[in-house]
This record gives C-alpha cells, structure tokens and sequence, in this order.
C-alpha cells in the first residue's frame, strides 16, 4: 500500500523536476504561464490527449521539417554571404600589398618577384577551399597566380571571365557575382564567385575565385545529416504512436484498477486517521496523501510541498525538521519513529506519529523518507489526562497524614508515601516500585512489635482489618488494611500515640472531674449568692449614673447662670474702674491709686473672660451651642484675630505673622472661626518668651483648608499632649504654674472644631515651640 503511494508520488516528482526544468531553460518567455496552465488542463483530459497524439505526432512530424528547412535556407544564406565577403576582404588586402609593392618590381623580369609579393601578401589560408588569386597586366593578361596554376598563366582574364562581364569593367565596384568561368576544371565553365580589384601602373588587376562547390560542400554534408536524422526521427516517432496506442488499452485499464485502488486505500487511511508522506531530504520536498491534507482539514492537492510549507504548521518545539534530515543523511539511520504536532486549518495542534524507512530509488542518489504519519492526539490526550490522574492520585496520598502503602498480588511494593517511610526509616533504595514485602521489612529499622488486633469493644466503628500496634520507639499506630480487586492489599497507618496519652489523661481527668462536679455543685450555691448581689449592684449603679448625669446638667446650669449673675457687677467693675484709670472726671490725687485702678481693671477683664469661657463650655457641654455656617473669608477672620492679640504680643515683642492666600473661603460660622483663631493665637503668645514668633498660616489640601498656628515657645511633653484641650486641664498645676488661664480656651476651639466636622491636632517639642493644626471645609466658589 506504502509502495503504491510512494510510486505515485515519485512520478509526481518527477512531473515536477520536469516543470522546474523547462521553467529554469526559459526564463524569459513571457508565455510561461500560459505554458504551464495549458499542460495543467491538457493533464485534466487525459482521454482527449490519448486520441490526440497521434495528430499531434504528425503534426510535430511537419512543423520539424518546415523548421529544419528554414535553418537549412538560412544557412544556405549564411555560407554564400560568408564566402562573398570573404572574397572581398581577400582581393582588398591584396590589392592593397600589391599597389604598395609595385613601384619596388624591376622592369625586367618581374613575375618571379611579382609572384613572391603575391605569396607575402596572402592572409592564412586564402587559398584554402579552392580559391584562386590571378593579377594581369595593364594588358589583361594573367602574369601570376596563387596557388599556382601554369594552365591559366598567360591567357587573358575575359577567356575566364569573358570580355562583356561587369567584373572586369567595373571592378571592386561590382563587388562579388556568380559567374561561369573556364578554371582547368576539364569539365568546361563551372559556376564560381569572383571578385576584380583595378591595380595601378604596370599590373592590370587583382581577380580572386572560388568554385561554388568548394564554398556548399559543408552545407551540403548538413543537409545530408539533417535528411538523415529527420527520416529517423519519423520512423522512431511513428513506432512509439503504434507502441503508444498498443499501451493505451491496457494503460487505461491499469488506471482505473488504480484509480479504485487508491480510492479504497484514501478511504481506509482516512477512516484510519492517519496518511502517508514521501519526503526528498536531498531536495526537502514532501508529498502528502489526500487523508493526511484531510487529517490536518485541508484541501487536498497534487502539488509537492516545500520545505518551508511543512515547517511552518509544524510545532517548532517538538521537532525540527531540518535537523533531523542532516541527521539522518550523516549518520545514516535508515529507520525514522517521531511524535509531535502540527496545526490543524482552524488552528488547533493535532499530535501525529511519523513512522518511515528512508528508501533510495534504483538509477537514483537522492535519499527519500517514505512513511505513515497517525493521529495521536485522543491518544495523547487520555494518555496526558492518565498522567495527570497519576499525579492527582501521588499528591494525594503523599499529602494525607497517615501512613500508605500499596502492595499488588505478588506481595511487591506498588506505592508508599513519605510518612510510610519516615515511619519506618526505610532508605531510598527499598521503596521502589516492585520491591518484596520481605525486603522492605527486612530494611525497617523500626518495625512493628506487639500487634493487637482491635474489636469493636476495644474501639467503636473500627472496620475489619484492623488492629492496633507499637512500634520499637513507643509509638502507636492503627493499621487499616483491605485487599484489591487484583488481589493485592492496600494498608493506612494512623499515629495514635496521642491519642493512646489522651486516653490515660481522660481516664485521670475523669476522675479528678467527678471531684470537680462535687465542688462545682458546692460553688452553685455560692455563685447563685452573688449573681443576686450583683443584680443589686447593677440597680444601684443605674441609679447612681442618673443621679450623676443630673448633677452634672445642674453643675451645667448652675455654671451659665452664676456666669450670667457675675458679668452684671463684673461690667460695672471694670468700667468704673476704667473711668478712675482715665480720670475723666478729674484726678484722683496719688499715683498708687491709679495703679490700684489698672490692677482692677486687668482682673476683671481676666475675670469675665473665664466666665465667659465657662459659659461657652457649659453650653457645648449642654448640647446648646449652635452654629451657623457660611461662606467666611479666612484671610479677613485670620487678620482681625491677629490684630486682638497684638497688644499682648507687643508687650512682650513677640512678632505675629499671618501667611494665608489672599481670595480664599472657608465654609464656618465666622464668630466661631474668629474665636477658634483667638483662642490658639492668645495661647501660642501667652506661651512664648520674649522676643519670640508666632505665625498663622493656612493652605488648601483638596477640598479642605488647613490651618496651623505655630510658636517658638516652651512646648510641651509628648505625655501631656493627650490631656490638653479637656476642659479645665493645664500643664501646670495651681501651685507651679507661671501663666495665667483657665484651661479652656484650648478645650473650646477643639469643640467649635469639631462642630465644624474637622479635628485639631498638637505637634509640639519642649523648648522648641508648639504646632495647632485644624481642617476646615472650603466654601464653594459660587457661593462666595
């Protein structure tokens, strides 16, 4: 079947060496294609062509002696022009020594010189092909030849040439005719070429022949030839039509037998999967089956692929093709078994299963690969998912916590995983796949000793087969064993030395725990006792929270109402004393007095600035503080709380800087920003010595403005930081410290912070000043 496939391709190959020959011979015929398209439909009728040949045989038969002819002419041509200019060319060079030797020849004499000078003047084998060269005297008549020739010496050139003929009158300018002459021949006139060249002084002319049969002699023997050779070509031709048409009967009947063997064998091939290739490794051209194109869902056709066609729908990590042809025309392997992939036409991979034998044909050098290719690929892929399973099925029972083993009929090690061995300190060598049982035992270094086989009493829902047993280093396992349906047994072993400990440590907690039931029984009571008493606490606690939730709403109210009763006298005390300071009702007489008027003018601005902060407290703390919120320039509330403080800071030259961009809004309520900025600004010049610096600055951070409040002042304790901003928590306890306040002012601007949605933070370091940091919302452009 293999060789039939392989005879047809080797045909088909050689069709197309022939194709590439004719294609390589004539490069530049425009009409190749044409050429080769003709061939194609001509191989499509094969019985038109089998009745046309012989016409085209006759046909070939004509046209082969209409071409012959034509050459023959044309040559019959050639050879006459040849000689003509010949001739010329001849008598020229001649005629030209000669005039240039003339003056030179004595008067006396003179032929023997003369013919001397016509010998040197000769070129190489000019009289070769029986041509004559005759010079005259001024008379006509022949005074020398070459070669020579004693019969025509002395005899007039017109009894050669006759008197009336145009050479002799005309000379060179008649040029080269055929005419009769009288050469000696003994047959009479005989039909020569000649030429007459006029010479000057004593010599008459140059006259040069040649006979018409020594010029076609060799055109002649050519005609003989190509007679000859065309006779026997049409005698060769009309036996190959008569052997042709004996052939055609049974060619036809041989190509039927083969056309239905091929269709059976394709169909069986196909059905098969598989198809069959012939490759020349010399030449790297492949010839595929039609079932191997369909295997890969491709049309089929008879062309040869190349090299390159094949490489490219071949998986380049599975095989290389050209490796492989260089590696068996070097090493000379004959025989050829190879698996890999190549691309299907709706680009998947199909696996084939190239197996051939490299044959050579007889007469032939080149090396052919002729095989079967299969298709693989279910196979690959049960195979692939059989490996995968195997794997699955080694992960898994190398992952389980138990021991495993698995032994097949014969009583040998199919597969264990690595707790088996570490269980038993079994080396490397021993836990191959076929090892006897004994020999794995006998390599243990920690076998069993003591089995005991378990019941169902000893442990509930223990299956049959197994038992229970310690191993030499006091381990205890329980060994499930079951047998296979090919007769081998599968065995799990479950380290249970924990559970074996826990069991004696039930056994001992059990009876410590009927102790503790006693015990436990005794403290029921006992809790029962105090659940009661805590049901008592929990109520009496309750109460004490609403009794101190309305003491501190009183203190609350308490604290804005004394506020309130104190500002009356407050205000009448500081302006009273104001108008005693400015004595604006005349002088009050000793300057003590009016040091004694600033003192109690300063406390009770002092005073009723703590009241105030108080009542501010007390109603954030009572939930009654409000704000309204609106669009408040922060530049203008930063420099109108700069501009309150700078008395205080002028006192002690502390310079206060305000940083802030000029158009810029915040969405707040302005009295509680103005206080916010106030209340960090008096605390940040309060805190920082002399000649110190404090700055406000402010910046947009995304959809927030973020202010900070920085001083060069005495800073603070990172433990004390947490405890600021509570109300009524300072540093300094009454008894230390150096500043006056009321520690709510800090307290304060955090709630009206807060109130605003943003946080206030401290960043502070001692000795080197403190950092007040709070966010507030940007106010929306428009609003603005």
């Amino acid at each position: 079947m293999a060789r039939a496939f392989a005879g047809d391709a080797i045909s088909r190959r050689g069709e197309k060496e022939s194709d590439d020959k004719t294609s390589a011979s004539q490069p530049g015929l425009p009409l190749q294609p044409l050429f080769t398209s003709l061939l194609e439909s001509l191989a499509r009728t094969d019985g038109f062509m089998r009745r046309a040949i012989p016409g085209l045989a006759i046909i070939f038969i004509v046209i082969l002696a209409m071409f012959r002819a034509g050459e023959l002419i044309n040559s019959f041509s050639e050879t006459r022009q040849s000689a003509q200019s010949t001739l010329s060319l001849m008598a020229t060079v001649v005629a030209n020594s000669l005039e240039a030797t003339e003056a030179t020849l004595p008067e006396a004499s003179y032929r023997t010189i003369l013919k001397r000078d016509l010998a040197n003047s000769l070129p190489a084998g000019a009289t070769s092909k029986g041509r004559i060269f005759l010079i005259t005297d001024e008379t006509g008549k022949i005074v020398a030849s070459a070669p020579p020739q004693p019969a025509l010496e002395n005899r007039p050139v017109t009894d050669i040439l006759s008197p009336s003929q145009p050479l002799t009158v005309f000379g060179a300018r008649a040029g080269v005719l055929s005419v009769p002459a009288d050469i000696g021949g003994g047959d009479g006139d005989e039909q020569v070429f000649a030429t007459v060249h006029h010479l000057d002084g004593r010599l008459g002319m140059v006259a040069v022949l040649q006979p018409e049969s020594h010029v076609f002699v060799e055109w002649r023997n050519e005609l003989s030839t190509n007679v000859t050779l065309f006779v026997g070509t049409s005698l060769v031709l009309l036996a190959m039509i008569y052997g042709f048409f004996s052939q055609a009967t049974r060619a036809e009947a041989t190509d039927e037998m083969y056309a239905a063997t091929r269709a059976r064998i394709d169909t069986a091939l196909t059905h098969g999967r598989c198809g069959l290739f012939d490759w020349d490794l010399s030449r790297g051209r492949m010839f595929w089956s039609s079932s191997l194109y369909e295997l890969l869902g491709r049309e089929p056709k008879d062309d040869i692929l190349s090299f390159a066609d094949v490489a490219d729908i071949t998986h380049p990590d599975d095989i290389d093709l050209l490796g492989l042809a260089e590696h068996l025309l070097e090493s000379g392997e004959t025989l050829v078994d190879e698996t890999f992939r190549m691309r299907h036409a709706d680009g998947s991979w199909i696996w084939l299963r190239a197996r051939g034998e490299i044959q050579s044909e007889p007469g032939r050098a080149e090396p052919h690969l002729i095989g079967i290719c299969i298709d693989i690929t279910e196979q690959h892929r049960l195979a692939e998912q059989s490996r995968m399973a195997d794997l699955r099925l080694r992960d898994a029972i190398e992952t389980i916590s138990e021991a495993f083993v698995l032994w097949n009929h014969k009583n040998e090690l199919v597969i264990c995983n690595s707790n088996y061995q570490s269980l038993h300190s079994l080396p490397s060598s021993v836990i191959k796949s076929g090892t006897p049982y004994k020999d794995v035992m006998a390599a243990a270094s920690n076998a069993e000793v003591a089995p005991q086989p378990v019941t169902v009493t000893q442990r509930g829902g223990a299956p049959d087969g197994s038992y229970e047993a310690q191993l030499e280093d006091g381990r205890w396992l329980q060994i499930s064993e079951r047998r296979t349906k090919d007769g081998g047994f599968v065995s799990v072993g479950t380290d249970i030395t924990a559970l074996k400990k826990h069991e004696e440590k039930l056994l001992d907690s059990e009876r410590r725990l009927k102790a503790t039931v006693t015990d436990l029984q005794k403290s029921r009571q006992t809790l029962e006792v105090q659940a009661r008493q805590l049901v008592d606490l929990a109520d009496k606690y309750q109460e004490e929270k609403t009794r101190a939730e309305a003491a501190n709403k009183a203190k609350s109210e308490f604290l804005a109402n004394i506020s309130h009763e104190l500002r009356t006298p407050l205000n009448a005390i500081i302006g009273f004393s104001d108008i005693m300071t400015q004595e604006m009702f005349g002088p009050i007489g000793t300057d003590r007095y009016n040091d004694y008027c600033k003192d109690i003018y300063s406390s009770g601005t002092y005073l009723l600035n703590v009241i105030n902060d108080i009542l501010d407290m007390s109603k954030i703390e009572a939930g009654r503080m409000t704000i309204e919120t609106e669009a408040v320039n922060a530049s203008a509330a930063a420099e109108d709380a700069s501009r309150i403080v700078t008395g205080a800071a002028t006192e002690k030259n502390i310079t206060v800087n305000t940083d802030l961009p000029a158009d810029i809004s915040v969405q707040a309520d302005k009295r509680a920003l103005k206080q916010i900025l106030l209340n960090l600004l008096a605390n940040a010049v309060k805190f920082t010595p002399d000649d110190g610096t404090v700055t406000l600055r402010a910046r947009p951070r995304g959809d927030k403005l973020r202010f900070e409040v920085s001083d060069t002042g005495i800073g603070i304790c990172e433990r004390d930081i947490e405890r600021l901003a509570q109300p009524f928590v300072q540093v300094e306890n009454q008894f230390t410290k150096t500043h006056q306040g009321s520690g709510l002012g800090l307290a304060i601007a955090r709630s009206l912070v807060e109130l605003h949605g943003g946080t206030l933070t401290i960043q502070s370091e001692v000795r080197k000043g403190t950092t007040v940091s709070f966010t507030l919302p940007l106010a929306d452009p428009d609003a603005a």
